[in-house]
């Protein structure tokens, strides 16, 4: 079985890396999110081949101060701070005994989509939507407060499909908070990414905060190393949890 490690990672506070905070963590969300995958891919670049295997997550991004600049990586190697940015704890083996009936509480920061059928050059073909902008769609007019209130309808609905597939369930889904909505926009030409040059991304990213039930465990983990939803390459997918 695959090994996997759990890391924290944490820009180093000293003078000539906090000289450059402002570069390597600006202010704007969606700026910094491009350059935290390409700071996180520096702990794993050892070749140029090299395909992503890891899932990351910035802790409380536009936060406090302290917060800025804080990754939790799980990875399928120990990361390697090659250029000396990083305060890296010692990486943990993480393989958590769990069995069917445990409950944990999660966090999640995910970018959920569904995949609708249309018709392109005239061939039924399979796009993915976010579920945000997907339902969206069919709110144009809807006051503020009743598209919040769909889009975390929608992003609980996508949470309960996830546990179907990934061996888990949410006692209580109406008792997850849902947060965070925002729809990020992101220069294509990053390392780990595909498609055309100069081209954006374009994705929406919900916080999910909650308690699960753990069903089949050996699927849970599966999932759980393998993240949830899309977006992982720009910090989306880790679910990090604990015992309660």
């Amino acid at each position: 079985m695959t090994a996997y490690y759990l890391s924290r990672a944490r820009l180093r506070r000293d003078p000539d890396v906090a000289a450059l905070a402002p570069v390597l963590m600006p202010a704007d969300d969606d700026a910094r999110v491009h350059i935290g995958h390409r700071l996180v891919w520096t702990l794993f670049a050892d070749g140029p081949d090299r395909r992503r295997d890891f899932l990351w997550r910035e802790v409380a991004p536009g936060g406090a101060r302290h917060g800025r600049g804080t990754f939790f990586i799980l990875s399928e190697r120990p990361p390697d701070d090659r250029i000396s940015l990083f305060d890296l704890d010692p990486p943990k083996a993480f393989a958590p005994t769990l069995s069917p009936g445990d409950r944990l509480g999660f966090s999640l920061r995910a970018n959920p989509v569904v995949t609708r059928s249309c018709d392109v050059d005239g061939r039924r073909r399979q796009r993915r939507h976010d579920v945000a902008m997907d339902l969206l769609r069919t709110l144009d007019g809807a006051r503020a407060e009743r598209r919040l209130e769909a889009i975390t309808d929608a992003g609980r609905a996508w949470l309960v499909r996830q546990g179907e597939r990934n061996g888990f369930r949410l006692p209580m889904p109406t008792a997850v908070c849902v947060d965070g909505y925002h729809r990020m926009r992101l220069p294509r030409a990053s390392a780990g990414t595909r498609g055309r040059r100069g081209t954006a991304i374009e994705f929406s990213v919900l916080d999910f905060d909650g308690i699960l039930e753990v069903l089949d465990p050996e699927v849970f983990l599966r999932g759980l190393y393998r993240g949830f939803g899309k977006g992982k390459a720009f910090g989306c997918g880790l679910m990090l949890i604990r015992r309660v």
